[in-house]
């Protein structure tokens, strides 16, 4: 079984961060694999899954903004269905979406490092809902039963809070939830 974090957004900033924190927390990268919207195939997305050598396994997911199921949710959906995958956990990326596409989540990492029970927004600051975030490529984390779920803002930026030349403190504080919670039923 490969487990897998789902991260979604596929944007420059994103996917920088990725290979940085893979790099220094540990883990395989897949960030090459990402577009905005996603253009990649999901069996060659489950065939480079299943050849990562180091696990976790981070593989970025990205609409582009298309409302409803989009490219990268229909990944996100055959990763989910692979028996030989195990999603430890999923950082859901807030997004200023027309289209208000939102999702439950367990909880937030906001721009200042806390944890908190509301949603975020594109920056980190909270918002008035609880336990849910407004963001493009969440529509499906729903319906799919994940173990945990974080709310975060737009990894690599949040005021520049998460840039990778502080070390994208944010983005790796909700990676190193996940790790340390995995095989919690309720995170």
């Amino acid at each position: 079984m490969k487990r897998v974090i789902l991260i979604t957004d596929g944007d420059a900033y994103a996917k920088r961060t990725i290979d940085y924190l893979a790099d220094k927390i540990g883990g395989t990268s897949l960030s090459y694999l990402a577009d905005n919207p996603m253009t990649v195939g999901a069996e060659t997305m489950i065939d480079a899954i299943h050849a990562a050598e180091i696990e976790p396994v981070y593989v970025l997911l990205d609409d582009g903004g298309v409302p409803g199921v989009g490219s990268g949710e229909v990944l996100l959906r055959s990763i989910v269905d692979d028996p030989d995958i195990t999603v430890i956990g999923a950082l859901a990326v807030a997004a200023h979406t027309q289209n208000r596409e939102w999702s439950r989540v367990s909880f937030s990492v906001d721009q200042d490092g806390e944890l908190q029970p509301f949603g975020v927004d594109k920056e980190g600051v909270i918002t008035e809902e609880v336990g849910r975030i407004n963001g493009d490529t969440v529509y499906l984390l729903d319906q799919l039963n994940l173990p945990l779920v974080i709310a975060i803002g737009d990894i690599g930026k949040m005021h520049g809070k998460d840039a990778i030349e502080l070390g994208s403190p944010i983005t790796e504080q909700a990676l190193r939830i996940i790790l340390e919670r995995e095989g919690s039923s309720n995170g």
